[in-house]
This record gives structure tokens, C-alpha cells and sequence, in this order.
């Protein structure tokens, strides 16, 4: 399983991406394999200010529908286009064609708060 050291985790199983000001977020390898086979992702919070932990969206498995969660406060800027025509993507691919929103940070202090690769393994067993 692969933990991009660049990237920070949650506990519920997001990464975040920081360039800046901006961040990129998705769900981690682990979260996918758990989910299954992601037939549908439902995004609908772009234009959004949310606060750190609210539901941005789902995410369709054959078995389930998981919630997402914003690892910190800010504005969803944009929605990963590629996932209405290949929710599949996810499951290929997490960490790259599979990301999900990007985002402005409305406090980068938060970021503290965040997992690195080490603590998120940790968390999960490996």
C-alpha cells in the first residue's frame, strides 16, 4: 500500500495535497480498498465555505455509501471532472487522477492538526 510522504491524513481516511494556499483532496489507498468498487461520486459543495470535518460529499461503493469530510476549513474551489464519466479512477489510481476537489485553506494552522504518513500508517495497522 503507498503513503505519499508529501501528503498529510485524517483519521476518516482523506489526504490533502498543500500547494500554498490551495490543496487537492482525496481518499487514501486504504479507504478505497475497504470501499470496494466506486461506482459513483456526488460532489456538490464547489463555491462552498465549509468548516473542518463537514461533509463535502459521497462516495457510491457496491457496497456502501461513505461520506467525505474536509480535513480543514475552507472553500471547495473545484470538483475532479473526471470522476462523472470514471468514478473507477479512484480505485485505479487515489493519490493522482483520482483526487476529488480542490480547495483554498481558510487557516493553515489546521494543518498542524493533520496526520503525517508515519502517524496514518501507524493508524491503520501497517
Amino acid at each position: 500500500m503507498q503513503f505519499p510522504e508529501a501528503l498529510k491524513y485524517t483519521k476518516d481516511h482523506e489526504w490533502i495535497k498543500i500547494e500554498g494556499n490551495t490543496a487537492t483532496v482525496g481518499i487514501t489507498e486504504f479507504a478505497q480498498r475497504e470501499l470496494g468498487d466506486i461506482v459513483f461520486v456526488d460532489i456538490d459543495s464547489v463555491g462552498k465555505a465549509l468548516q473542518t470535518n463537514d461533509i463535502f460529499g459521497t462516495v457510491e461503493a457496491v457496497k456502501t455509501v461513505s461520506d467525505l469530510f474536509l480535513p480543514v476549513a475552507g472553500t471547495v474551489t473545484e470538483v475532479n471532472p473526471g470522476l462523472d464519466g470514471s468514478p473507477e479512477s479512484v480505485n485505479q489510481d487515489p493519490y493522482g487522477d483520482g483526487w476529488m476537489i480542490k480547495m483554498t485553506i481558510a487557516d493553515t494552522a489546521e494543518l498542524e492538526s493533520l496526520l503525517d504518513a508515519a502517524a496514518y500508517k501507524a493508524l491503520i495497522g501497517e
